[in-house]
């Protein structure tokens, strides 16, 4: 078992990056910008520098959070999965060099101009997420979905299908504690309620190999439509579940990476407050995160362990 995360969300550069990872004990970060660039994007140059800090700093990436097939992407537009092929193939030979096994990808935004799960257009989802995960299991690579605003993101039915229909030793669910807090639990009819963290964690935790930290709050827009905002909070604080998650996690032998994903900056931030404010708060907030979330883990461990 490891922790992680989304440095990025204590500075942009890796600098930053790989100070708060060593100041919280940690060896690994979970990469997805640094400095507005990725994997896929940083000049050869900068790579190789990137190369040598991390080298120097023994950090390691463990998992790069990509932009493949995200919830920006249309699963219709030819142009955006072509863009999801090429950042795959110039990010492979990178990770290969860093040693990073996973990459955290998606199955594509979910439409608002028709039905988001009817068969025709899953049929095209299943079809292009099959030819992203076979060039995974072709170059040594885990594919590992998130429950985020994509088509598997729906409902754990949804990811459930994802599953049956893309058959691949390379593919895995990667689960976000928080993003079912803000998005509605489509199955049955509508109106539709918002999802239970609970609900969708247990009925996929079979499948489950790497484990996005996220919490917050949400109400439903009243419309029964429109996503509505999600306010972040501590892992622990909000309507995520994290902490019966963890619980069965643990009681049912996860070894895998739990990984930090904060978005609770901009909740301490005051727009009044200038930038430099915010970065140092991006900072602090990030490692209080992280420690926050050590200290919960441990004392289920130690519960755990008692009973």
């Amino acid at each position: 078992m490891f922790l992680t995360g989304f440095a990025d969300e204590a500075g942009s550069s890796i600098d930053l990056q790989i100070k708060a990872t060593k100041e919280l004990g940690w060896k690994f970060i979970e990469t997805r910008n640094i400095d507005g660039k990725n994997l896929s994007t940083l000049t050869e140059e900068e790579f190789e520098t990137l190369c040598g800090k991390l080298s120097d700093a023994g950090v390691a990436f463990n998992c790069y959070g990509s932009s493949i097939a995200n919830w920006g992407l249309h699963p219709r537009s030819d142009e955006d999965f072509a863009l999801s092929k090429d950042l795959l193939y110039k990010a492979i030979p990178r990770m290969h060099k860093l040693g990073i096994k996973m990459l955290r990808g998606m199955s594509f935004k979910t439409v608002e101009d028709e039905e988001p799960d009817n068969p025709e257009l899953e049929k095209i989802i299943f079809a292009k997420v099959n030819e992203l995960v076979k060039i995974c299991e072709d170059n040594g690579i885990i594919y590992g979905h998130e429950n985020c605003m994509n088509y598997g993101g729906l409902s754990y039915l949804h990811t459930l299908k994802l599953l049956d229909n893309v058959k691949s030793k390379a593919f895995t669910l990667i689960y976000d504690t928080g993003n079912p807090v803000f998005n509605y639990r489509r199955i049955g009819s509508f109106p539709y309620a918002l999802q239970s963290s609970w609900e969708f964690y247990y009925n996929v935790k079979e499948f489950i190999s790497y484990v996005h930290i996220k919490d917050g709050t949400a109400v439903p827009h009243e419309d029964g439509k429109t996503r509505p905002p999600c306010k972040y909070c501590w892992a622990g604080d909000g309507n995520g579940d994290v902490r019966a998650i963890l619980i069965d996690l643990l009681k049912n032998g996860y070894d895998g990476g739990f990984s930090m994903e904060p978005h609770v900056a901009a909740v301490f931030h005051d727009a009044s407050e200038n930038t430099t404010d915010l970065e140092e708060i991006k900072y602090s907030s990030y490692v209080e995160y992280g420690r926050r979330f050590e200290a919960m883990l441990n004392g289920i461990k130690a519960d755990l362990a008692a009973k």
